[in-house]
């Protein structure tokens, strides 16, 4: 079944998620259901706030360039650690259509959750499963990846204004010196 996806102003997106316990009522028809959402609309994860639900629960799915395929359910996820070097990777989600931004995360997480059999695991993730991961691991937390956007882009907008900066200082220093050197011909000093 097919269900509505919470869309972007919604503060339900913005609530911490609850943990459940194996007591939970349909775990699985509730996987299912989050499963055929997901694939209806073209997404590769998806987290139970999305669809309503204050739980901490997400799904993935994820086909990468050698076909090989990632497939899992995280229930009650805590991300123990995050480290290594940072990747910027452009980020899209399905409670926020038609947005698409550079978004900077941690290359390497080691993340403890269960599955939906509620085998307990503790697994290490790295480069784009990691970012896939993370991404839904903060709809959980009530946060969401815009909230990364305006951080990053005004580091790079104030990167890139001292180095237009720079070079504009370089550029008229060149000019003067050129000045400097067509004056000094002309009047000999």
């Amino acid at each position: 079944m097919i269900l509505p996806i919470i869309i972007y102003g919604n503060s339900f997106l913005r609530k911490k998620c609850i943990e459940i316990d194996k007591s939970y009522k349909d775990i699985n028809f509730l996987i299912n259901n989050m499963y055929d959402t997901m694939y209806q609309a073209k997404g590769i994860g998806l987290s139970a706030p999305q669809i309503g639900l204050s739980i901490r629960l997400f799904i993935i799915e994820y086909n990468n360039f050698l076909k090989q395929k990632f497939k899992k359910v995280f229930i009650n996820p805590i991300i123990i650690k995050k480290y290594g070097y940072n990747l910027i990777s452009k980020e899209g989600c399905l409670s926020i259509p038609n947005i698409i931004e550079n978004i900077k995360r941690k290359n390497n997480i080691i993340i403890e959750y269960y599955d939906e059999n509620w085998k307990k695991y503790k697994q290490h993730f790295n480069g784009l499963l990691s970012i896939i991961i993370q991404h839904e691991y903060d709809h959980i937390e009530g946060k969401l990846f815009i909230d990364n956007i305006f951080i990053l882009k005004n580091i790079l907008i104030k990167k890139n204004f001292n180095l237009n900066y720079n070079l504009y200082k370089l550029y008229k220093l060149s000019k003067l010196y050129k000045f400097y050197l067509i004056y000094r011909s002309r009047y000999r000093i």
